[in-house]
């Protein structure tokens, strides 16, 4: 993406400056639910261009020695051994790389608190392996009647049964593997013992989107809506925030349908709610940032037909869900959205159809469309990669930057020793090809050094690519879509 839609340095300043005013409003200590992912936000940087990954966490080292994190995990999801589906790893497993990422960021992580927690022997285990990781961990239980039965949770039996996290820092970050863990509960239940003990704090909420001050149906936020279809989230304007105020914000639905039963947790608590309505209990800045929401507006069209061809994939796979494709479908129409707006699709489909083998096409910044195709020695996603490599390095597409002496070896040790049945080259071995190739062809050393380049790039493949090509595009930050069609006709692909 060519075009810079969001302010990175602006949103920082102001997201800071807005949670320390929150503290202050509390006096002095902050419980902040954190909604989404807190680094590596790639859907963020891709509806936001010029949104970093890593803006969130940028902002919580501002506070230094201000802060600190709660990692929230669910004792069912444990014992289940739920999975994140896009690591792929199980949420006791996140808790221990979001620690060790937090710690590389020099965040300091207080503590983890396991949720539900009904003596589960997985959850046990998992307290077992904090403690001898010398990681301090806190259990709270099932509240019968949670949430809705507010005089059974704001009492000794209730919120008072949990154990009580010990914090000392003025703003207690909560966060967690995924959703359900139970971040807010862990928030509302550290306010009641707060009270009991005469600590003046408070709670507010961190969510990327829906973009609060953005329209309902604006591009940004039905992207959202497109992220969480499998979750059945809607936007929808805050009629407590209309009420109380007269002006039109966006939240979603499940903060719209629990503010009630917030509101009167916080009368019980506190004698009286903070808030008057969800979107009050936000402190998100994002939509004071963008700085070109033309741009903002296509980047998010983009993910949303982006994610249209991942429901359908899923579907294909076995795994997805017609009513996420059909939900898709209409937000689709609902911004107007057709596959023309990707020129790349249309490229790959027609250079499969001129060709009769797979092939796959990538919209470079300038809008020029490249393609690849599958030969004999190259798949059609590594063929994209060096094409576009050539592109943007101005070198003339008839020009071989690896030689066929360098890969007939490689397709021969694939087929011959390793037992493959497929010689053509995947897009890592044609990049370990091209940086041999490199250290005495100064073109092929020109073409690496584009790499960086592709980076917010959109590519569109013909067929499901494999696995290994599709892990090395998003890795190089390229933005992938793929017909929900496998390359060869088995039940089993790999």
């Amino acid at each position: 993406m060519s075009r810079i839609g969001f302010d990175n340095d602006k949103y920082i300043e102001l997201q800071s400056e807005r949670i320390r005013r929150r503290i202050a409003e509390f006096g002095g200590k902050l419980y902040l639910e954190f909604g989404g992912k807190l680094f590596d936000d790639y859907h963020a940087s891709r509806v936001l261009p010029g949104f970093a990954p890593d803006s969130k966490m940028r902002m919580l080292r501002s506070f230094g020695s201000q802060v600190e994190i709660i990692i929230v995990i669910n004792a069912n999801d444990i014992e289940k051994n739920k999975r994140r589906g896009d690591l792929g790893i199980s949420y006791d497993d996140d808790v221990l790389r979001l620690t060790d990422a937090f710690h590389g960021a020099g965040l300091y992580v207080g503590s983890v608190v396991i949720t539900q927690y009904a003596g589960q022997p997985g959850a046990d285990r998992f307290r077992r392996k904090l403690s001898s990781l010398g990681i301090r961990c806190y259990r709270h239980y099932p509240i019968a009647g949670y949430p809705s039965d507010v005089k059974n949770i704001v009492c000794e039996d209730g919120y008072g049964r949990n154990d009580y996290i010990e914090t000392t820092r003025p703003l207690v970050v909560v966060t967690a593997p995924g959703p359900g863990s139970g971040k807010m509960a862990t928030c509302l239940s550290q306010l009641y013992h707060d009270y009991h003990r005469g600590i003046a704090s408070g709670y507010a909420k961190f969510e990327t989107f829906p973009v609060w001050n953005l329209p309902l149906k604006h591009p940004v936020n039905l992207a959202y809506e497109a992220a969480t279809a499998d979750l059945n989230d809607v936007n929808m304007i805050d009629p407590y925030h209309l009420e109380a105020y007269g002006q039109t914000t966006v939240n979603y639905n499940r903060d719209v349908e629990i503010f009630p039963v917030l509101n009167a947790t916080f009368e019980m608590i506190q004698g009286n709610s903070p808030y008057k309505s969800p979107t009050d209990m936000g402190v998100n800045m994002a939509g004071f940032c963008i700085v070109d929401d033309e741009a903002c507006c296509e980047a998010s069209k983009l993910e949303i037909l982006r994610r249209y061809y991942d429901a359908q994939v899923a579907l294909k796979k076995g795994g997805g869900d017609t009513d996420v494709v059909r939900k898709l479908e209409l937000i689709m129409k609902q911004a107007g959205i057709t596959s023309e707006i990707n020129p790349a699709i249309g490229a790959a489909l027609l250079k499969e159809k001129l060709t009769g083998a797979p092939a796959a096409a990538m919209t470079l910044p300038d809008g020029r469309v490249i393609t690849g195709k599958t030969s004999s020695l190259l798949g059609a996603s590594a063929a994209l990669m060096l094409n576009a490599l050539k592109a943007l390095a101005g070198i003339d597409k008839e020009v071989d930057l690896i030689s066929p002496t360098v890969i007939e070896p490689i397709t021969k040790l694939k087929t011959q020793n390793l037992g493959h049945h497929n010689p053509r080259l995947h897009s890592d071995e044609m990049l370990v090809a091209l940086c041999v190739s490199a250290v005495s062809d100064p073109n092929a050393a020109l073409a690496q050094k584009q790499l960086e380049k592709l980076r917010g790039l959109n590519a569109h493949f013909s067929v499901i690519p494999s696995a290994v090509d599709e892990k090395i595009y998003k890795r190089l930050g390229v933005n992938v879509s793929c017909e929900p069609v496998y390359e060869v006709s088995k039940l089993y692909h790999k």
